[in-house]
């Protein structure tokens, strides 16, 4: 052995003897740590699967148990026919067919994992790994599926077609360097369970939740800049929280009470986390230069939507697993307190779920008084991978809907995948007026490309691109290389 080696080799003795000791003594968050693997502790109190038992190592390592915990997520609604239940002629007769318990683990790698999986809940027919786009196959023996990783990835593994008692994998990237715990300007949850009831998050602000930890409770960025949520844990919001735990409220302050709620604010950062809600994931209101990047939501709930964007500008959407019960994506103009354009917003990289409504939504809402323009919108490098909504007027896996004097201009899809959905249309271009939410028709949609489109399906209903009038139209859409890769 060299000298280089040797030394090499007493270092590398050296780091794995402390990250043992710190083990021992609790400070660790992670429960197994590799040279390029971090496997967190499980989570108390977090209910966890009986449907599959995972394990995840390093080349030819040892292997490490994953935890996997269950989440709700809904089956979609369900509009019954008037002639057997004359109550439902209305669309507000809309039933939700339940929720269904779903699943999901993760961890951080770099460099090539394996991972096997074992199904617990009886024979085992078929497997498939979603999306289709990853490339990833399952090798299935028995109940065991294998398979491996050399990239960071969110994958959907599904056992005999079962979309909902699925097992939803987030293979993130090695987190880097955490915030201190004794940095005055982090608040830090380590591994276990904290209750916060809703916080108001001051300026400049770092809120850390640790991998193996459990927030229950919701964050207020108000009139606030320079805020950051970070790290590897779960935020779950509990229904009627107190507000026992956070400042009191100034005047002005929003009482909504979404998960994440991002208003009249500047420069946010949201990376990582996993979130658990019962209202909006993250609402982002009058507000510029935010980032949400790697976060993962699952919802079951009604008008449980992903993140909406109203009258703000410079905001990223990229990297993030959306699985939720209404508009995973929705982008508008004024409604409540918010009020201007909309610009600049591009969303990317990511995978979307919509056991209900739609995946992107532009448009709807707002100021017929005021007319709100929507511009310079970006999606691109996008999975879609479900779309479930029987009712005509709110179906489109791609929807621009102008109403109350809105302006929709400059928007681009691009490298978008859509796999074969249960229910619903691929493109739904309308000026409209939706007498539910609106008190104007839109003023028109314009130059609108929709680039590398794949539809990976047979069942969509017809996609719809009409104008209100002569004078509110939709003009300069350009199709480019749309196909199927259904067989």
């Amino acid at each position: 052995m060299t000298c280089t080696n040797s030394l090499r080799f007493w270092s590398i003795t050296l780091v794995w003897s402390l990250a043992f000791w710190l083990c021992a003594i609790g400070t660790m968050p992670a429960q197994g740590t590799a040279h390029n693997l971090t496997v967190y502790p499980a989570i108390e109190g977090l209910p966890q699967s009986a449907d599959f038992n995972i394990k995840v190592r390093t080349e030819g390592g040892e292997w490490h148990p994953l935890p996997i915990y269950l989440a709700k997520v809904t089956q979609g609604i369900d509009l019954r026919a008037p002639e057997k239940d004359p109550s439902a002629a209305h669309p507000s007769r809309a039933m939700n067919m339940g929720p269904q318990d779903t699943s999901f683990t993760s961890f951080d790698f770099s460099g090539t994992i394996e991972i096997s999986v074992t199904y617990l809940r009886g024979p085992l027919e078929r497997a498939r790994i979603r999306p289709l786009s990853s490339g990833v196959t399952a090798n299935v023996m028995g109940t065991t599926i294998n398979f491996s990783l050399s990239k960071p990835s969110k994958l959907s593994l599904e056992v005999n077609g079962d979309i909902f008692h699925n097992l939803q994998i987030f293979a993130d990237p090695m987190e880097g360097t955490q915030p201190g715990p004794k940095d005055p300007n982090v608040i830090f949850y380590g591994p276990g369970l904290h209750d916060i009831g809703r916080m108001l998050v001051p300026s400049g602000k770092t809120i850390y939740i640790a991998g193996g930890a459990l927030v229950r409770g919701s964050f207020l960025m108000s009139h606030v800049d320079h805020v950051r949520i970070l790290g590897r844990g779960i935020l779950s919001q509990v229904s009627g929280s107190s507000d026992t735990r956070r400042p009191e409220l100034r005047a002005g302050v929003s009482t909504r009470r979404d998960t994440m709620l991002i208003e009249f604010a500047s420069d946010v950062v949201i990376d990582g986390i996993t979130v658990l809600p019962n209202s909006y994931t993250v609402l982002i209101g009058q507000s510029k230069n935010v980032t949400v990047r790697n976060i993962k939501s699952f919802s079951a709930g009604g008008n449980n939507d992903g993140i909406d964007i109203f009258d703000s500008s410079h905001v990223l959407v990229d990297d993030v697993f959306l699985r939720n019960s209404d508009d995973t994506i929705a982008i508008y103009g004024h409604r409540w307190n918010y009020y201007g354009d909309t610009r600049n917003i591009t969303v990317q990289n990511s995978m979307l779920w919509a056991d209900v409504a739609h995946p992107i939504l532009v448009g709807t809402h707002g100021d017929s008084d005021h007319p709100d323009t929507l511009e310079d919108l970006t999606f691109s490098n996008m999975d879609i991978l479900d779309q479930q909504e029987p009712q005509l007027d709110y179906q489109g896996c791609m929807s621009l809907n102008a109403g109350d004097s809105n302006l929709i201009r400059r928007v681009k899809f691009e490298n978008i995948r859509v796999d074969d959905f249960r229910k619903g249309q691929l493109f739904n271009l309308r000026v409209f007026y939706n007498k539910k939410y609106n008190t104007s028709p839109g003023r028109g949609i314009e130059d609108v490309l929709f680039k590398d489109i794949s539809y990976d399906g047979h069942g969509a209903n017809a996609s719809i691109i009409t104008g209100y009038d002569d004078a509110r139209s939709v003009k300069r859409i350009t199709f480019e290389n749309l196909g199927s890769t259904a067989g």
